[in-house]
């Protein structure tokens, strides 16, 4: 699909089908849909914390907020040498952020931005988009935090795409195609949300 022909609603709708939007490199004017035959989901009651990744939580090294500095996780996510994130996605998250549907999650070392994850909230689905990390264990900081979140706000289902093992050391699974169907269908009929009242 060419970049300039998709928008904020289109992404929205293919969220709540299951499917989501990709690059071939951050240059690419183009956007391909993925609906994965396994799907990565992060359980909101099953994170694993390791002892030296709770070490890390105890010791206060680092500051986290949320949608504070959007835009910026964006980038953060898509500084690397090969990514997914275009110009144009990039620009479509933060319409999306702008719109109240993308959120952020931002760790601090002082002042510096050091990790972060963003993603999409429909109903009480969060569908985590990227993350990145400039110092040992922020994203996991950034994932820690961002689960305790959405379980408190009462989030049903937080999808990661795929998994990889930094995901899966946390405790995420891969489900079939059909079951996170299934998930997603429950978790648009519900309400929640990611800014507390």
């Amino acid at each position: 699909m060419r970049g300039e022909d998709l928008t904020p609603e289109i992404l929205l709708a293919a969220y709540r089908q299951g499917v989501f939007p990709m690059a071939e490199s951050r240059s690419d004017p183009d956007v391909f849909w993925v609906d994965p035959r396994r799907r990565g989901i992060l359980p909101l009651d099953g994170i694993h914390v390791s002892r030296s990744l709770a070490r890390t939580l105890r010791r206060g090294l680092f500051r986290v907020t949320h949608d504070a500095a959007f835009d910026d996780v964006v980038q953060g996510c898509a500084d690397r040498t090969e990514t997914w994130i275009s110009g144009t996605i990039a620009a479509l998250y933060s319409a999306l952020h702008a719109w109240g549907y993308a959120h952020s999650v931002e760790v601090w070392e002082n002042d510096d931005l050091v990790g972060g994850v963003y993603g999409v909230c429909i109903g009480a689905a969060f569908f985590g988009e990227s993350m990145f990390s400039r110092r040992t264990d922020a994203s996991k900081v950034a994932l820690v935090h961002l689960v305790e979140h959405l379980r408190r706000q009462g989030f049903a289902l937080f999808d990661t795409q795929f998994l990889t093992p930094h995901l899966a050391s946390l405790g995420g699974i891969e489900i079939s195609r059909g079951e996170y169907r299934r998930h997603l269908a429950d978790a648009l009929t519900r309400t929640a949300s990611f800014i507390p009242e």
